[in-house]
């Protein structure tokens, strides 16, 4: 399958997954009678703006570590063996190499991390209760579901090395007291 075919493919899952997130989040937001602007005081609205570019900076530098190819490659197999079954070793794209420099030595999940607090500050900056309970749906998928998913596949790829990491390395959040050389 070309790249190009790939990217679109593994595009429109995120964006229909995502979709579905915020419909639910703004469905509950409405059932559950919430307001739909918090009234949220604008240092809080601006500390928003600080906490989606903290987002951007780290998908930023996510990519001066990997490629975006690689990326797309590697996000395409996890979300087809996650959809489709099929083992957590096979041959479906995941091909890179186990990455532990930039920003994965401060989080496993440095674009999980960056989309959240991307989304984090986007519900925060916008002020809609909608949002951040959609950044919160985002945060348990990536938590519940995805994360769990891919460290599974990549303890079946990278086995020893990625334990090692894996016991150094927080999942999303940098915890500096739990940081060591792997």
């Amino acid at each position: 399958m070309s790249l190009a075919r790939m990217a679109a493919i593994t595009a429109l899952a995120i964006v229909g997954i995502v979709t579905a997130l915020y419909a639910l989040a703004a469905i509950l937001t409405a059932i559950m009678g919430l307001p739909w602007d918090l009234g949220l005081p604008w240092p809080v609205r601006a500390g928003g703006v600080a906490v989606l570019a903290g987002g951007l900076a780290m998908i930023a530098w996510l990519f001066r570590y990997r490629r975006p190819s690689e990326v797309v490659t590697s996000t395409h197999a996890t979300l087809r063996k996650l959809a489709f079954g099929g083992g957590l070793t096979a041959p479906i794209g995941r091909t890179e190499p186990l990455v532990i420099v930039g920003p994965y030595r401060v989080v496993r999940h440095p674009m999980y991390s960056g989309v959240l607090l991307f989304a984090l500050g986007i519900g925060l900056a916008a002020d809609h209760a909608w949002a951040l309970l959609g950044a919160l749906f985002l945060f348990l998928w990536f938590a519940l579901v995805i994360a769990p998913f891919e460290e599974r596949e990549l303890r079946a790829l990278f086995g020893p090395a990625y334990e090692a990491y894996a016991r150094v390395t927080p999942r999303f959040v940098p915890l500096p007291r739990r940081r060591r050389s792997p």
